[in-house]
């Protein structure tokens, strides 16, 4: 019976071992390891990581006599996260074009190395994690990796973060105008209301796409789509001025407000809108587009919708006026969304996705795709290990000879 090939990974996924003793990854061999180690632990005798590279060294000598066996250490990045990361499937690859290993042990010593299992599984099979800590700190250190993880993380961010910036923001900008905290309160209810209704990842994913680079034709798009956004708010708030003494009904103030500011800004949204889909062309991403083209005729929709609803409340139509442009726009909104998924449809079947290898943004394999959900609007991905995924179209970040998913 052939041995079995194990591959036994140590991952230092900060890289204290350069950034304390000049020694890059990856380490490969028991004595390297072994030397490598000593001069960390001489260096600073508290780190952790020394403790996991000996762990890794003693599970070596362990298999090593029944198996065909490696030991090897990857380090990362000190800035951790995507360079970290996209340095440690660097040197995984390059391990695995030398030892063809058939599984792999992986010893961590805490919680952050922990973040690489995913990549670590999308080249070679686990079969075992070993977390090496020191016990009087493990609970302490891996509560203090998962906290500091999480602030790192785009969605917690900006709860911890972002909330207190909205609401200083906020209070500066109602003071200065003579509104006290009712400003600031309406903002930040309705971020609450945006998060209560799951809308807030929808959101921040339709803007991500737009990219502002002076190297692009779309930046004089953007670029002027800002004034025009300006311009709006300010004619907005100078009809509030305006109309506040002789409208002292709120619902009507509110309406002249809007009614003012819906001159220009919907043609500011279209202007972004514009933008970013030369870019999407530009880059030869055409089923992209079509997203995009659904966006721009909402505006328009909503452009009717709102304007006729704010003229009923001011008394310029009637609401059977109003009810005719709902229904027109709502017939509009189902008639566009059809033909954009029938056109995304054909874009995205007639690039022949099937069999092609899907990776994800920072380059680890997933597998290859084995089919097309054209009713559902996604792809089956088919691992090395024999699972299939789903993954929406709208996570497709490109495709080409591969296909990328954010």
């Amino acid at each position: 019976m052939a041995k079995k090939r194990i591959l036994v990974l140590c991952v230092d996924r900060d890289n204290d071992l350069y950034d304390k003793v000049k020694i890059p990854g990856p380490v490969v061999g028991r004595q390297a390891n072994i030397e490598a180690a000593t001069k960390l632990i001489l260096k600073d005798p508290e780190e952790a990581d020394s403790n996991a590279i000996f762990e890794a060294v003693n599970i070596y000598d362990s298999i090593s006599k029944e198996d065909n066996a490696e030991v090897v250490t990857l380090t990362g990045d000190k800035s951790l996260g995507y360079f970290a990361d996209r340095e440690i499937t660097k040197q995984l690859d390059s391990v695995l074009r030398n030892f063809r290993a058939d599984s792999c042990i992986l010893v961590s010593d805490g919680a952050s190395d922990e973040q690489v299992i995913p990549i670590i599984q999308s080249r070679v099979k686990i079969d075992s994690v070993k977390l090496v800590v020191m016990k009087q700190a493990k609970e302490l250190e891996k509560t203090y990796f998962v906290l500091l993880e999480k602030l790192k993380e785009p969605h917690y961010a900006r709860i911890i973060w972002g909330i207190p910036a909205l609401v200083i923001l906020m209070l500066i900008i109602s003071e200065f105008l003579g509104y006290g905290w009712r400003l600031a309160g309406i903002a930040l209810g309705l971020y609450f209301l945006i998060m209560a209704a799951g809308l807030e990842e929808n959101i921040i994913r339709a803007f991500s796409g737009f990219h502002f680079s002076v190297e692009k034709i779309s930046f004089i798009l953007y670029l002027s789509a800002l004034p025009l956004i300006i311009i709006s708010l300010v004619l907005g708030y100078q009809e509030f001025l305006t109309r506040i003494l002789e409208t002292p009904e709120t619902l009507k103030l509110s309406a002249y407000v809007l009614l003012k500011m819906l001159l220009i800004l919907p043609w500011a949204i279209v202007l972004l809108i514009l933008g970013r889909i030369l870019d999407l062309l530009h880059e030869r991403k055409k089923y992209a587009v079509v997203k995009y083209g659904l966006y721009a005729i909402s505006v328009f929709i909503l452009w009717a919708v709102f304007t006729v609803a704010s003229e009923w409340v001011v008394a310029d139509v009637y609401f059977s006026d109003f009810v005719a442009t709902l229904i027109a726009g709502m017939v509009i909104a189902f008639i566009s969304i059809r033909i954009m998924e029938w056109m995304k449809m054909r874009l995205l079947t007639s690039m022949k996705l099937e069999n092609k290898e899907v990776l994800t943004e920072l380059g680890a394999y997933i597998g290859k795709v084995v089919g097309v959900d054209k009713r559902k609007d996604f792809i089956i991905v088919q691992t090395p290990f024999g699972h299939k995924i789903d993954f929406d179209f709208d996570r497709i970040s490109d495709v080409g000879e591969r296909v990328l998913i954010k």
